[in-house]
């Protein structure tokens, strides 16, 4: 499988994600930029994840059928299911449709991987789309994955 590049001007890999971005601040998505996708890439997926949770994996965010044209997500990606470009948000683990951003409780920092997906295909799914049905519909599909982590505490 290929790779693809994920960055943030709000963030390097690795480091702290500023306060605007988690529910300490405005509570809005990141700006994301993305490298060049393989050909036959048909849609993106970015999905936001803390695998430090104390419940387990909490999916933060949610967003599929991004245009494969796109190179980048602006910072504060509208709270909309469907947004002007086709592309839609799937439910995080708050049961809302839209980015939330970091929440851990107060203690050591958590994890946050922002993974982008490159897909051969357009999801056709039913709303609510919960990470485990879009998992399972982009089994086989995934032509390039890359990842951006960034740490969190409160």
């Amino acid at each position: 499988m290929e790779s693809v590049t994920i960055t943030s001007e709000a963030f390097a890999t690795g480091a702290r994600i500023p306060d605007a971005y988690t529910c300490s601040g405005e509570n809005v998505s990141p700006p994301l930029s993305f490298g060049a996708f393989p050909a036959g890439t048909r849609s993106l997926v970015v999905i936001c994840e803390d695998p430090d949770a104390p419940s387990g994996n909490f999916v933060h965010w949610v967003l599929y059928n991004i245009p494969p044209g796109t190179t980048s997500l602006a910072r504060g990606i509208p709270r909309k299911l469907v947004l002007p470009d086709g592309s839609a948000h799937g439910l995080n683990d708050y049961g809302r449709m839209e980015y939330n951003g970091p929440c851990p409780p107060k203690g050591k920092p958590h994890r946050y991987f922002f993974r982008l997906s490159a897909l051969d295909t357009l999801l056709h799914l039913r709303a609510p789309v919960t990470r485990k049905s879009i998992g399972a519909a982009m089994e086989g599909h995934i032509l390039a994955i890359g990842e951006l982590m960034g740490t969190f505490s409160r």
